[in-house]
């Protein structure tokens, strides 16, 4: 059985600031981490190695520094890495970021099972799992917390509702993305990560001719949309004085929370 992790590095948001001229994220000497969606979804994949004897290959996109996420993940247990890195993918909204991983996809060859996070904690978008399985026509299942059961031909999943759950059965190949469940993502070994950093280590990294496409479908070129500008929301406190006896006070304040629907 052959799955295929989606894995993203990202900065570590509770140290995220804006830059107050520029309205950019201020990335340096921010420290990085994988997507903690994206590590529920390998640690689905690596449980279903330990009971499937799947192949589990992670695959990455992003600047050469994002290959540490990459390592770490084989660090955890993934048999393989697919890093694309390459100048031409730079500034790609999740529409050019999907096709790039599907063309990825599609270069790798057979695969049984794909698994992504949920959503990236730096862009909340949720949209890149659903847009791979679309590229690739696949069918998908979103929010799934639990994998029950894996067969030959389909997949049986908990998927997450407001009030519930679903239950499942999903045909194969099929791209499933993942929330938190019941499995604790486990930590990486030293022997593990000591071999990601080697040269031998199973991690290709390919470019933009190697999954034959062209600037103009990746990275910025290829994106339907653009941020133009962002920025922090400016906060205002403003108060009032209520004077006047006990009761009148009251009368106001209470009128002005009535008014508000505060009450």
């Amino acid at each position: 059985m052959n799955i295929i992790v989606l894995i993203k590095q990202v900065p570590n948001t509770t140290e995220v600031k804006l830059d107050p001229k520029t309205g950019n994220l201020i990335r340096e000497g921010v420290e990085t981490i994988i997507n903690p969606d994206d590590l529920h979804a390998l640690e689905a994949a690596l449980a279903l190695k330990e009971t499937h004897e799947a192949v589990v290959t992670v695959l990455s996109m992003g600047p050469p520094q994002a290959i540490d996420a990459v390592s770490e993940a084989m660090g955890m247990g993934a048999d393989k890495a697919v890093f694309l890195s390459d100048r031409a993918f730079a500034g790609a909204d999740t529409w050019a970021t999907s096709y790039t991983l599907g063309k990825a996809i599609q270069h790798m060859g057979e695969v049984d099972l794909i698994l992504a996070g949920r959503q990236a904690i730096d862009g909340d978008t949720a949209q890149v799992g659903p847009q791979v399985a679309d590229f690739l026509d696949l069918p998908q299942v979103t929010y799934v917390f639990d994998i029950q059961a894996v067969h030959a031909d389909y997949v049986v999943v908990k998927r997450r509702l407001e009030d519930g759950y679903e239950r499942i059965q999903c045909r194969l190949p099929a791209l499933l993305t993942v929330i938190p469940g019941a499995g604790k993502p486990r930590y990486p070994m030293a022997s593990r990560l000591l071999l990601a950093c080697r040269e031998k280590a199973p991690i290709q990294v390919w470019n933009a001719a190697d999954i034959r496409v062209t600037t103009a479908e990746v990275g910025l070129e290829g994106s339907l949309t653009q941020v133009m500008r962002t920025f922090a929301p400016k906060f205002e406190r403003r108060g009032t004085m209520l004077e006047g006896g006990t009761v009148d006070v009251v009368r106001t304040l209470t009128a002005h929370l009535r008014e508000n629907k505060l009450v």
